[in-house]
């Protein structure tokens, strides 16, 4: 069972970058997914979900309009697309197996399952 994140890097504010995650070990088109990030000091904090199907997408407000979750049940695959990238969204991202999908934002006391992180630096 494993989850790993990548795709992170250094980049200018403004720029664009796109997470990606891998799942091995689980039935993938059957997990809720997510993307949540950590910045030094900061509590984990929630960024995007989906359901199964990727039907179903909720952003947190700070990212809303900015990036876009997908996932390819075919490849065991998760992304997030991040865009207008601000110093602000500097942090270590995670996906993550949540337990369940919600239009609100998910604590990340929903999460059963987390992947090793990706750093994303913004510098302005």
């Amino acid at each position: 069972v494993q989850l790993q994140a990548f795709g992170g890097g250094s980049v200018q504010a403004g720029g664009s970058l796109r997470l990606s995650c891998t799942a091995s070990g689980f039935t993938f088109s059957n997990l809720y997914m997510g993307w949540f990030r950590q910045a030094p000091g900061k509590e984990r904090e929630f960024v995007a979900a989906l359901n199964w199907s990727g039907g179903r997408r909720h952003y947190a407000d700070l990212v809303k309009g900015r990036s876009a979750i997908s996932r390819d049940n075919a490849k065991n695959m998760v992304y997030l697309q991040m865009n207008i990238l601000k110093s602000e969204d500097t942090a270590v991202y995670y996906c993550a197996i949540t337990r369940y999908y919600s239009d609100y934002d998910l604590d990340p006391n929903a999460v059963d399952h987390w992947g090793k992180g990706t750093q994303v630096t913004v510098s302005s």
